[in-house]
């Protein structure tokens, strides 16, 4: 729990533990979040995330590539990445920003796609993940800490039932 939560106050994890114990945290986050969304190809992903970016964040600068990340290890990693990569192009020092997102957001509720990606944008700005990097990330979607909260939760939700044994067969009495 502590890699999802740490840092949270111990009375809210207390609220946490006992839903997730009683394996009902994901179903509570699909009812709070059951929008689906339909960005599953690594085009509509650039183009969701260059929407965003010109609704929000028109001087900075520009973005070269968003994909899926298959590569990108959730629990192990991170969520999404933000590079940039400097080029020698005839004789210039070229940079090229690029976006990754973990391809479980795929399958992801949308807040939560929406969420990783202002997250992503914001970096493009910010590096740190400062008071000025929160302040734009709210700005970009006014949810932002309930989203990344609620986004920790779901994938402590999934890596709980992952490592929870299949459910016994009743045996023959």
């Amino acid at each position: 729990m502590a890699r999802f939560l740490g840092g949270y106050p111990p009375e809210l994890l207390g609220q946490v533990l006992p839903v997730l114990e009683a394996g009902r945290l994901g179903e509570a986050l699909a009812r709070r979040h059951p929008e689906s969304h339909t960005v599953r190809t690594d085009a509509a992903l650039y183009d969701y995330a260059m929407d965003l970016k010109q609704r929000h964040m028109r001087q900075s600068g520009p973005v070269s590539l968003v994909v899926y990340d298959p590569k990108l290890k959730v629990l192990t990693q991170a969520l999404g990445t933000h590079t940039t990569i400097a080029r020698v192009q005839g004789g210039k020092l070229k940079a090229k920003r690029e976006i990754r997102v973990a391809s479980l957001f795929r399958e992801a509720p949308a807040d939560f796609l929406r969420m990783i990606v202002v997250h992503e944008l914001a970096h493009l700005k910010e590096r740190e993940h400062d008071k000025a990097f929160y302040a734009l990330c709210s700005h970009m979607a006014p949810d932002y800490h309930q989203l990344e909260f609620d986004t920790r939760l779901w994938l402590l939700a999934q890596e709980w039932a992952r490592r929870q044994p299949a459910d016994p067969s009743p045996s023959p009495a």
